[in-house]
């Protein structure tokens, strides 16, 4: 694993730790969901996010390489939202609770 001169400085004074919240991805459970009784719920969720579709394993993966290897020595202590735009949807858009 990469360690990098950041995580080192920061680990030295306190716990460094990144997130990635995730929306929808298409992974098994995922597509069993989709095909459940929450399905349509589901589905409209990601027709009106701003991507209008659901995220990739794939796609997760990436983010996560990027953190932990040298590109992403500069990045410390995040959340990185990918869920295509749905929590905008639902705070902002056509989703938002009336």
């Amino acid at each position: 694993m990469y360690k990098s001169k950041a995580y080192s400085a920061a680990s030295a004074t306190s716990p460094l730790a990144h997130t990635i919240s995730t929306g929808i991805i298409i992974t098994p459970l995922a597509n069993d969901e989709l095909k459940g009784p929450r399905g349509p719920g589901y589905r409209r969720m990601i027709e009106l996010s701003a991507a209008g579709r659901a995220g990739t394993q794939d796609e997760v993966g990436t983010v996560g390489a990027l953190l932990m290897g040298p590109d992403g020595a500069f990045i410390t202590g995040s959340d990185f939202l990918m869920d295509g735009g749905v929590t905008a949807a639902y705070w902002f858009g056509e989703l938002a609770p009336k």
